[in-house]
């Protein structure tokens, strides 16, 4: 499952809308399985989960800017400069109870998303506001008991953003 968020505006710092889509690829790796059986502290996946270790993927249109490996707690990484006219591309992999707030501080732009004890979730959130064309930094507030992974990818912006 993608989960697939989008922001529209200037210097907005709640996501607009959320829609669940499948990507192009292989699904079963994308596909999280729900799963209750690993204890709240682990990084490690149920069978048939895709681990935290593995940043999620981008689509086929999609550049790399910027990649987080496995992390656990709180971090800041940068992530490299993209086109005129592009969006951005936060896509977050993570596992373990508990709340991460995500925020990208070059747009303004924060969200938090919740962490599940047992279940590997993975989120993809666009971001099509002035100036995500920069270079930036995205930091991380979670608990410790929160393992994730994050890809910072530049793409088409939303249908709804094209002029």
């Amino acid at each position: 499952m993608r989960r697939l968020m989008s922001v529209a505006g200037v210097a907005m710092a709640l996501v607009a809308g959320c829609t669940d889509s499948s990507a192009p690829g292989d699904a079963s790796s994308r596909k999280p399985a729900p799963s209750s059986s690993a204890p709240a502290s682990s990084g490690q996946p149920d069978e048939g989960q895709v681990p935290v270790a593995e940043p999620p993927e981008l689509d086929g249109s999609e550049r790399m800017a910027g990649q987080q490996p496995e992390t656990r707690g709180n971090a800041s990484f940068s992530y490299a400069k993209g086109e005129a006219g592009d969006a951005l591309i936060v896509a977050v992999r993570c596992r373990g109870a508990g709340t991460m707030k995500v925020a990208v501080k070059t747009v303004n732009v924060s969200f938090p998303l919740e962490c599940l004890a047992g279940e590997t979730t993975t989120t993809y959130n666009q971001v099509g506001v002035s100036g995500v064309e920069k270079p930036g930094t995205v930091s991380v507030t979670a608990s410790s008991g929160v393992h994730w992974s994050m890809t910072i990818g530049r793409g088409e912006p939303p249908a709804e953003d094209r002029q």
